[in-house]
Parts: structure tokens; C-alpha cells; sequence
């Protein structure tokens, strides 16, 4: 990794940067804070930017991060139909983990007003409903980045279990330095730095997005994420299955 950062210096643009291909070969072993300073070091402060939902397991990546640097931009969508207990954990996490640049987004009033003015399209057209108030929102909000870092694992399976450390998202390089953690290995971190859980963690919530679309852990379920928009075929929001370019 440390040839890798030599070679790639804060400067370089989109343009530039060295093939994906070999940054997740360098970075295939490496430690999420070695993934997370190689990211930085990549493309500078300046153009990179954690997307992260605040939800159950986001300590981690955040306490990472702040390690790290603190003052790294972190992009949290503000979908409008999170829960409470949500916001109120970004709050916690900030002050806790002295995060420096935190940016709430929103999706645009006019065009919740032209496309859910009933606020009815998570129930008729889920994938429309998480367009207008993730994707769309995330798409203006990474406009300014040339890369950026998220929380998924390999571990919470479907789409994710093969996951790469490093990966093309259009135009932007996206960095997935958990990929290869444990949930185990969650577990210590939130141990080893006493993170406060997230509130509905008690609650039987093991993973939490937006409040029509998730529902509590039902017993024997291994799968975190099973609560997640359930009865669907739906899996994911939409915010790793399209480009952000």
C-alpha cells in the first residue's frame, strides 16, 4: 500500500487515477483504516466524501474514519421518512466520534411535490420512492467528489457477497473498506471504543433505513437486512445499483 500512496498523490484527478483494478489488488488485504487513508490519500480531502445512513452498524466505519481524519466529508440522506431514534443517533455519533463535516441532505421539495405528494410512493412504487429520495439526493450531493467510501460488507450477502475493496462508480472510485470485515470483527470495534448502539437496536431492529420499509428481526432470521423492505423483492435502495456519475 505504501508504493501505492507514493505513487498516487493528493493532486490527482478522476483523470488520472491509478486503474481500479490495481488500487483493489494494493488495498485486496489491507485494513479498513489502511483502505481508508489510501482513499484519502488518492484523491485528497477535498474530493472525498463517506456516504454513510447513521443505521445500525455505521460506528464502525465512522469511528474509522474519524481515526483517520475526522474532517473527511460525510454524506447522510435525510429521506424524510427516517425514523426519529435515526437523526438522534447522527447527533450522538457526531459528538461522540468528533466528526467535523457532517452534510444532511434532502430530497428536493418540488420534486416530492410533483412525484409523492400523498408521501404514498414507498407502498405503490418502493424503487420510484427510494429514486427521488436517495439517489437522486446522493447523485447532487457526491457531485463535488471524485471518490468516496461506504459501509457495505460481503458478509450481509446478495448483491454484496462479492464485493471488491475498490470498484468504478462512473466517473468516481468507490472504496468499500469493510468489505472484508466479520461481523465479529464490528462487534470489537463497537467493544473496544464503547460505541453507543443505535436506539432500535433494543428494539429488535438489526438494520434500519426509512420507517415504511423496515420492520424488526423475526426469530431464527441470520440475515440483517431481512427486515429490510420485506415481502419485496427488493433489496437495495438503488444508491449501489446505479451510477452516482
Amino acid at each position: 500500500m505504501n508504493a501505492l500512496a507514493h505513487q498516487a498523490g493528493p493532486e490527482r484527478t478522476a483523470a488520472d487515477l491509478p486503474a481500479v483494478e490495481a488500487l483493489d489488488r494494493a488495498l485486496r488485504s489491507a485494513s479498513p483504516a489502511e483502505v481508508i487513508a489510501a482513499a484519502l490519500h488518492t484523491v485528497g480531502r477535498e474530493h472525498l466524501a463517506v456516504v454513510s445512513s447513521f443505521g445500525t452498524e455505521s460506528a464502525a466505519l465512522l469511528k474509522v474514519v474519524a481515526d483517520v481524519d475526522p474532517a473527511i466529508p460525510v454524506i447522510f440522506l435525510d429521506t424524510g421518512w427516517l425514523f426519529e431514534e435515526t437523526l438522534a443517533y447522527r447527533d450522538t455519533l457526531i459528538a461522540t466520534l468528533g466528526l467535523r463535516d457532517v452534510r444532511s441532505i434532502k430530497p428536493l421539495e418540488e420534486t416530492l411535490s410533483r412525484e409523492d405528494p400523498e408521501r404514498e410512493l414507498w407502498f405503490s412504487d418502493p424503487d420510484a420512492c427510494c429514486r427521488i429520495r436517495k439517489v437522486e439526493p446522493l447523485k447532487r450531493a457526491l457531485a463535488p467528489f471524485s471518490a468516496w467510501i461506504n459501509g457495505r460488507k460481503r458478509f450481509q450477502g446478495g448483491l454484496r457477497a462479492d464485493l471488491p475493496v475498490v470498484e468504478q462508480d462512473g466517473e468516481r472510485l468507490k472504496f468499500n473498506p469493510f468489505a472484508n470485515v466479520s461481523r465479529e470483527e464490528i462487534e470489537a470495534i463497537y467493544k473496544l471504543a464503547d460505541l453507543p448502539p443505535h436506539p432500535l437496536v433494543a428494539s429488535g431492529f438489526l438494520s434500519v433505513g426509512c420507517m415504511p420499509c423496515t420492520s424488526r428481526s423475526e426469530a431464527g432470521e441470520d440475515d440483517a437486512r431481512a427486515g429490510r423492505w420485506r415481502g419485496r423483492s427488493k433489496t437495495e435502495c438503488g444508491i449501489h445499483t446505479t451510477t452516482t456519475s
